[in-house]
């Protein structure tokens, strides 16, 4: 089989951050530290993945940090249609991941277990696990099952020839990270496994925490399923935009090529 087309899309940034924001223990914490926000999307030939999906305007007003394109319109140009979407994979059901999928109605949602068990357990009794999540989208999520069109994966599982998943959690319980075989080799979707490059290559704990221990244990799980560090994608980092080449439009980059830029912190 052929190997895949990666694009990141991006359809938000909030750059009203400090390094505290990013990095726990962080000496210099007041440094300003931006943040884009993505979705991904897999292409090979007439098959379509979508790796997460955003969160729309609604959202982006309740929580004060709108979008600058919904991801609907951010995805025009890669020729996608919301409503032809077949499969999203969840890497977890935070609003800024999982806040769109109600945009994308008749699609399957691959997601682990252990995200689904979190986001509607005990643990949500507590303001500051539940922050990151909104009822409205666990609820989706929920009424996509009762239709038949959740699949759920337990750690390690193949979506489709060329792209696993892999249960890291740390950040969310049951996070999961995406391995795809482009030409470059085998790139990690990280997500938030590690919003920024220097989390997994410096060893930097993201403050939005469930399992610190999983979270630094995940930053080795990228590199061991990566065929190098460089095809590690971290979730949120503006870096990306910077060692990455512009694609079809200047909101999307295409990443199976492989950088072509060094990263620097």
């Amino acid at each position: 089989m052929s190997d895949w087309e990666i694009h990141a899309v991006k359809y938000a940034d909030r750059n009203a951050r400090t390094r505290a924001d990013s990095f726990v223990f962080e000496d210099n914490h007041d440094a300003p530290h931006a943040m884009d926000y993505f979705v991904w999307v897999l292409k090979r030939g007439d098959e379509v993945i979508l790796v997460d999906t955003g969160y729309d305007a609604d959202e982006g007003a309740a929580r004060g940090r709108p979008i600058a394109v919904d991801p609907r319109e951010a995805l025009k140009p890669l020729e996608i249609l919301p409503e032809s979407v077949s499969q999203v994979i969840v890497t977890h059901l935070h609003y800024d991941h999982a806040g769109g999928l109600h945009l994308f109605p008749n699609a399957k949602l691959h997601m682990q277990s252990a995200e689904m068990n979190f986001a509607t357990g005990p643990c949500m009794c507590e303001d500051h696990l539940r922050a990151p999540f909104s009822a409205d989208h666990v609820c989706e999520a929920i009424r996509r099952l009762y239709s038949g069109k959740v699949v759920f994966h337990d750690g390690d599982a193949e979506i489709a020839e060329g792209v696993t998943v892999h249960c890291i959690g740390g950040h969310s319980r049951g996070l999961q990270c995406v391995r795809v075989r482009t030409g470059a080799g085998w790139m990690v979707l990280a997500s938030d496994a590690s919003h920024y490059y220097e989390n997994f290559m410096a060893r930097k704990a993201f403050p939005i925490v469930v399992d610190l221990q999983d979270m630094l244990d995940g930053f080795a799980t990228l590199e061991r399923l990566a065929s190098s560090p460089k095809l590690i994608i971290p979730g949120h980092d503006p870096l990306v935009r910077e060692v990455f080449p512009v694609g079809i439009a200047p909101h999307i980059h295409r990443l199976d090529s492989g950088p072509v830029k060094e990263i620097k912190l």
